[in-house]
Order: C-alpha cells, then structure tokens, then sequence
C-alpha cells in the first residue's frame, strides 16, 4: 500500500518524546485503533523509539487488521543494539566508524529491519526509512546500496530518507537525491506554514528526482492544534519549553492572521496547516504530532485525530500558499543542522562542513548558505 495522504507517528502520545501528557498502554493502543478507524491508513514507527517499545505497541495494536488495509512505514538508523546512549544527544547512527566498517552496513541493517518488523508483528514494510543519518548516510555509496538490499530481500517495498532529528539538512538531502535519487522513492522533511524555512528550498529537487514528500511537525510545536495559548503550561521536560521565549504568544499571534483562510477553505486551524503542506509538489503525506496536553481544558488527543482523519479534500491556490507563507516567514530563525559554513572542525553525528560538493549543490539550486541558510539572529542574540 502507498503511503496515504494523512499519517499516524508512534511519537504520538508522549510516550517516546517529552511532550504532553505520556499516554499508558491501553490508551496509546486505543488511540492508534480509533486512528485507523476514522479512516487514516499510514502509520510510522521508528526502531529506536524506546528501544523498540514503539513497535511493539504499534504492533499490538493493528494486529489482526488486514495487512492490505494500512501502510506501514518503519524507520533505522540509530543504534541501541551496539552502540551506548550520549546523553540527550542518543544513540550513535549505525555508520559510526567506532561501531562497525562500511562493509558491515548491510548487514546491520537486515538485523535492525527484521529485528523491528519482528516487534511490529508484519514481514515487510511499506516504506523503510534511513532514520536521522549522519553524513556518511547522505554520501555514501554503500549505505544506499544496503538500503536497496532491504528492498530486493521483500522485507520493504520502499525506501528513503529522514532527516533530524533538529531542522536543516537542506544541501545534504538534496545531495542524496543527486547521488541516490534513483534509489530514493520518500523523503521527510519539516514544514508547516509558520516553518517554511528551510524545508520548501528542498522542494523543487524532490519534484525533479520524483521523491515523493511526508511533512512532519505540520502542528508547529501544538500550535496549529489551536489550544497551546499565551500561559501555557509545559511540562518540565517537555521540549518546547525550550524553545525561545516568546514563541507561544508570536504563534498566536500569527494564527489570527490565518482565521479568513480557515473560513475560505472550511478548515481547522490543523486542517488548514496540512492543506497548506499538500498543495506544494511533491508533499504528499502530511504527519502532524498529535498531543495530549496536560490541562484537561485542552481538546483530547482524539479529537486531534478526528480533525486530521476529516482533512478537506481541497488545495489551496498558489496566491494562498504564497500569503501564508509570508505570514510563516521564519528565514534565519534558528541555527540549522547539517552542512554549515560555521562548523569547521571535525564532523559530529548531525552537523559538518561545508564541502565543494555541498558548494556546487548550492549553485545549481540557487541557495546561497551565506544568504539562504544562515542564523540571521545570530548576532542579536549574542549581543
């Protein structure tokens, strides 16, 4: 089955990433269920999302659907088999060199493949995806060769590449659909109206490698689910409680102008972020992060599904896509991962230097990183 035009991510609920409310089993399990329910057929797990636990429940919970009635997208990449947690930073990528050879990658990841197909309880994926790589996974030959081993085996009728776990990547990706495009059938990126930056400049190199695009973070931190107001309350470990000072009333603020958009096209404001996705070749699948929010004031996790499962089947015109992103306009809002002009020691698992390769890829494309990819707050921020 191919990936469908809404997805479900096991990162929902909490229970793998430190947001919201973590749901207990049953819940997360039900969750899924009503998911499927309301009629949204692509669901994405990820390996190392407690070390395997994600799987297990995603597992648990489509089991005995009719495995031709769903997609189902897996993710590997990282290594909790081997390799040792670093703290926040997780766990290594399999292609650390400390880890294991080049000649050893195929194998490391039938291993990880079947190892989580196993816990999922299918024989093959959908789609697999080479999770958060470092820039060996963007460069090398044989990563994507062992990658379209996977598919060769049947144990995946697709591949491609997932970016992260931070935003950036942009002259790395589209390096890998020069180098691999002919491999590549998906990429995921981050996009959404108040993030256009950077995720759109990779569009037009997607469209002509015929790489099809899943868009994540389409909520902007909860923010398009319309309930995370100016005074709300993260947890202490929730991640968005780092994000800068400011971002929940800035967001809000934004969204007031988006209103006469959601009446136009008979949208929530959820809704209207997805739509925004899907009418941009060649974003086909939308996966926003659906959240339970501590207050009970807030809308429950269900109804977040609903919207998403009752997505209009409308696109939005190019003069609307254009005016909101105006809106959105976030260029130079953060420190970017991957390539970067400022990092010029030795490479880390998610950001390097610049090469001539990645130099030559910003021409052809029209990206300048001195202009197009740089913290333009940088300085701001350090006075």
């Amino acid at each position: 089955m191919e990936v469908t035009r809404t997805a479900y991510g096991t990162w929902n609920g909490g229970r793998f990433m430190n947001y919201g409310e973590p749901l207990p089993d049953e819940r997360w399990i039900s969750v899924v269920q009503h998911a499927y329910r309301q009629g949204i057929r692509t669901f994405m797990t990820a390996d190392v999302y407690g070390n395997g636990a994600a799987d297990e429940l995603l597992g648990r919970a489509l089991n005995g659907l009719p495995r031709e009635s769903y997609c189902l997208v897996g993710a590997v990449g990282h290594d909790f088999y081997k390799g040792q947690r670093q703290g926040p930073k997780g766990y290594p990528r399999f292609t650390d060199p400390a880890l294991r050879s080049r000649t050893e990658y195929k194998d490391y990841l039938r291993m990880a493949t079947e190892k989580s197909l196993q816990r999922c309880r299918v024989e093959k994926f959908d789609l697999l995806l080479l999770h958060n790589p470092d820039l060996t996974g963007y460069t090398n030959e044989a990563v994507w060769t062992a990658m379209d081993s996977l598919r060769e085996a049947k144990l995946t009728e697709r591949i491609g590449i997932a970016p992260g776990p931070a935003n950036g990547f942009t002259l790395d990706i589209i390096l890998s659909f020069e180098r691999f495009g002919p491999l590549i059938d998906w990429a995921m990126i981050i996009l959404n109206p108040f993030e256009p930056w950077p995720g759109s400049l990779v569009l037009p190199a997607a469209k002509q490698h015929d790489v099809s695009v899943i868009t994540r973070v389409v909520d902007y931190g909860g923010i398009f689910h319309d309930d995370v107001k100016p005074g709300h309350k993260f947890g202490a470990q929730d991640h968005r409680a780092f994000r800068p000072a400011g971002w929940v009333e800035a967001g809000n603020e934004k969204l007031s102008q988006l209103r006469p958009f959601c009446e136009k096209y008979g949208a929530t404001m959820l809704q209207l972020a997805c739509l925004w996705n899907l009418s941009q070749a060649p974003v086909k699948s939308v996966i926003p992060t659906l959240i339970q929010e501590l207050s009970p004031a807030n809308k429950t996790i269900e109804t977040k599904v609903d919207e998403l499962a009752a997505l209009p089947g409308v696109k939005l015109s190019e003069e609307d896509v254009e005016r909101i992103a105006r809106i959105g306009d976030n260029k130079g809002c953060m420190a970017l991962k991957g390539a970067s002009r400022s990092h010029t020691t030795t490479a880390e698992p998610d950001k390097w230097s610049l090469s001539s390769d990645l130099e030559a890829i910003g021409k052809r494309w029209g990206i300048d990183p001195d202009q197009d990819l740089a913290y333009a707050h940088a300085e701001t921020k350090a006075a």
